[in-house]
């Protein structure tokens, strides 16, 4: 009986490692085991673990911020940084907000818009909309880094998280308009159970905890808001949802996210831990670098 229980507890445990691994393999170039099962059903169930997989990220570039910032500014750092990220991602999030762009800013109808989407090629729309965003990210988090480097590790952990929680969220609540065949990318989860997106949220939320009630009062609203209004103008423009639609959410919501704790800054809204002070992230973050 004992033994029962215990293999199926593995099995269970490998399940789900499995799911985690397709994610990571999904969003990121970071390697898994070759052991990891595909299919078009297990993909859907590995949108559970897409918020995990910003919290991996979000842990190594501020790791290697860290690391950058032992011998360097902390504009090149936060550059160099930012560089580690589009390296991590493969520029995965930051390709669909440029094809949304571009589809959306140069289509009339929402066949044209769709089949701008799947070109490869980058239009007007979408190098400026690039631009613009990375742009902006990379002075919200300098000026992060110049308030304390703190907050600007725990900002990009908050930020990688949740904002991959709010994009993830999104396939629970609009339908799915591309033809994967016809899809320049690759296939995407286009279900989504009850409780696979509270996993999604919980996790999404967690670095909320280091935060006043202020910021979370402050960044559930503005998420909140962008979501309603994003799923609305995407209804309205192409009647759902594409691959592209989320990673352009998952760029605005990390904006956002940024956007809002710069805006606190001067406020002092920021918390300290329950256990021990907030300053404990650097000097962990760097002990785990040495």
């Amino acid at each position: 009986m004992i033994l029962s229980v215990s293999k199926d507890l593995k099995e269970r445990i490998k399940t789900q490692l499995n799911l985690f691994y397709l994610a990571l393999s999904f969003f990121t170039r970071l390697p898994v085991p070759k052991t990891m099962h595909y299919s078009e059903s297990l993909l859907n169930k590995a949108n559970r673990y897409f918020s995990l997989v910003g919290l991996v990220t979000g842990l190594l570039l501020a790791l290697s911020y860290v690391i950058f910032s032992e011998f360097l500014p902390a504009n090149i750092s936060v550059l160099l940084m930012m560089a580690i990220s589009l390296l991590l991602t493969g520029a995965f999030h930051e390709d669909g907000l440029a094809d949304m762009a571009d589809g959306i800013g140069g289509g009339y109808t929402v066949e044209k818009r769709l089949l701008i989407m799947k070109d490869s090629r980058i239009g007007t729309y979408g190098a400026v909309t690039l631009v613009v965003a990375l742009l902006l990210k990379f002075s919200l988090l300098v000026e992060l880094a110049e308030q304390d480097s703190n907050y600007l590790l725990l900002a990009i952990i908050l930020a990688e998280c949740l904002s991959r929680a709010i994009a993830g969220s999104l396939i629970s609540s609009l339908p799915y308009v591309t033809d994967i065949e016809q899809s320049k990318s690759k296939p995407l989860a286009q279900a989504q159970s009850s409780s696979e997106l509270s996993l999604l949220l919980l996790i999404g939320i967690a670095p909320l905890a280091f935060y006043s009630s202020e910021i979370i009062f402050s960044l559930f609203i503005i998420l909140l808001a962008f979501r309603w209004l994003f799923k609305r103008w995407l209804m309205a423009r192409i009647g759902g949802f594409t691959g592209d639609c989320l990673g352009a959410a998952q760029q605005i919501c990390e904006l956002l996210i940024y956007l809002t704790l710069v805006s606190h800054i001067n406020n002092d809204t920021f918390a300290e831990l329950t256990f021990t002070e907030l300053t404990f992230i650097g000097p962990l973050l760097t002990g785990v670098a040495g």
